[in-house]
């Protein structure tokens, strides 16, 4: 199974919280490479898989993930989740945005997002 990234997910109060973050992370040197209103993702220019992202809310599941993990072959590791016995919070599905994904709880009750983008 090939990992592609790891993002650390924050939810925030407010669009203004997500703008007070996009600041403050620019001064490390990220920089917004997502933005849906309700999401976005800062990134490292120099090293793209580097990220971070903010949510005042998830639109499309019923709780906003802890940390999303982005692997190659989502189908596959949808199979391997649901043949352990984990509990899956939400079921395996495409997004309008290009992803495809479900959620999982894991062994410390933190919410896990893990996706993989469709092809174009």
């Amino acid at each position: 199974m090939t990992i592609r990234r790891i993002v650390p997910d924050i939810q925030v109060g407010s669009e203004q919280d997500m703008t007070t973050n996009r600041d403050f992370y620019g001064l490390l040197g990220l920089e917004e490479v997502m933005n849906q209103g309700w999401v976005m993702t800062l990134a490292s220019p120099s090293n793209p898989t580097a990220q971070i992202s903010f949510l005042t809310e998830e639109r499309t599941a019923p709780v906003v993930p802890d940390l999303s993990v982005e692997v190659e072959d989502v189908d596959a590791v949808y199979a391997q989740v649901m043949a352990s016995g984990a509990e899956v919070l939400r079921e395996l599905r495409d997004e309008e945005w290009g992803v495809r994904r479900f959620f999982v709880r894991d062994p410390n009750g933190r919410v896990v997002n893990v996706l993989g983008h469709r092809g174009p």
